[in-house]
């Protein structure tokens, strides 16, 4: 089901809006699908900044049989969050949720994929997936630079966020490139209301210690940062990135609200 990206990627570049109370309260009776990948996943932070705005989680695991729905007419929005796999394994439930992910593109839906989620989404639009021409990872925090579209989207990005993969993306054609990196130059890009991010704003302090605990021989990978330096470093940097994740699941789930309304 892919499709050319210059479809859906020439909607007008605005700020993330704060909602009106009303709009809040419209968009509160949806709620988000949230789609996990393993058994012991949660939408972390993530699925915090949403409760908090008032919406339910319909959280899924295809990996493990749960369905996709036909539509997100019943959705304020759907969240693909990360996983060891890679977008490019060959099975099954990988290849559904890539198709499946041309339903919210279509639609116009709000769409946010993180990491494995960002890939998948990079692939149904036509890029390729692939590890560091180098074989790097990158492991812990790096530096991220917002592009002038990422700041007039959403301004105060962190300095440094947290990653977690061993595959970067190429920016799909007729997208918008919202924030770049040096190893792996693709960090945060969208095509319409779809947006993906290379790291992991949705990391809490209990899911650090479970990764870097369970995934320790991770660490050991080239451009890894040792254990210690993630929690040294989220001493610095969460803060930061904690409010910026908070503005912008609040602006990611109004922005269809405004364009629409701008577009009557």
């Amino acid at each position: 089901m892919s499709f050319r990206t210059d479809r859906f990627g020439g909607a007008e570049l605005v700020p993330f809006p704060r909602r009106t109370p009303s709009a809040a309260a419209s968009e509160a009776r949806l709620p988000v699908l949230i789609i996990l990948h393993q058994e012991s996943s949660t939408p972390g932070r993530v699925g915090n900044a949403l409760r908090a705005l008032g919406h339910r989680l319909d959280i899924r695991r295809p990996r493990f049989g749960d369905p996709l729905p036909d539509t997100l007419d019943q959705h304020a929005g759907a969240v693909f969050f990360g996983g060891p796999m890679s977008a490019n394994d060959p099975d099954d439930y990988i290849r559904r949720e890539i198709d499946w992910i041309e339903i919210p593109l279509r639609e116009q839906r709000p769409f946010l994929g993180i990491c494995l989620g960002a890939q998948m989404l990079a692939m149904q639009l036509g890029a390729r997936v692939a590890p560091h021409a180098q074989a790097l990872t990158q492991i812990g925090y790096y530096p991220i630079r917002p592009t002038a579209a990422g700041h007039a989207l959403c301004p105060n990005w962190p300095a440094q966020v947290y990653h977690w993969h061993r595959e970067g993306f190429e920016l799909p054609v007729g997208t918008e490139l919202l924030a770049e990196g040096d190893d792996f130059p693709i960090q945060a890009f969208r095509t319409g209301n779809a947006f993906g991010v290379q790291f992991h704003p949705d990391v809490t302090c209990a899911m650090m210690h479970c990764w870097t605990t369970r995934g320790y021989d991770g660490l050991s990978a080239p451009g890894a940062r040792e254990r210690h330096h993630h929690f040294a470093d989220r001493a610095v940097y969460d803060v930061a990135e904690r409010a910026w994740l908070d503005h912008f699941i609040d602006g990611w789930l109004a922005r269809r609200q405004v364009l629409a309304q701008a577009a009557e």
